[in-house]
């Protein structure tokens, strides 16, 4: 079952839980089957590659793993500190808001 999650693709998000706790980074990639989402620049993983066409040297790639979603909160571009996702309607449109500032995000 996919649910409605509160974290899209281009947010700023802080690690609130778990190994990376503390850091923040954009939103590359949301995976809404399995909740989580790619962060840049965290969860970085090491990937064994073997030689390739496209990589001839192969060897040991860095790259950002997904993180539960449960992990992360999003920051507020205003106060730049961690809030919660409302939702409202203003007019026809239905928008995101942030709890703690009330603006629009």
């Amino acid at each position: 079952m996919m649910t409605k999650l509160k974290i899209k693709s281009g947010d700023i998000v802080r690690v609130i839980a778990g190994d990376h706790k503390g850091s923040e980074g954009k939103v590359v990639r949301v995976y809404r089957e399995k909740n989580k989402a790619v962060v840049e620049g965290v969860n970085m993983v090491s990937k064994h590659t073997k030689p390739s066409a496209k990589s001839p040297q192969g060897g040991i790639v860095k790259k950002e793993a997904p993180i539960h979603v449960s992990n992360l909160a999003l920051v507020d571009a205003k106060t730049k500190e961690t809030t919660k996702v409302g939702y409202r309607t203003e007019g026809d449109k239905k928008v995101r808001f942030s709890k703690k500032s009330n603006q629009v995000i």
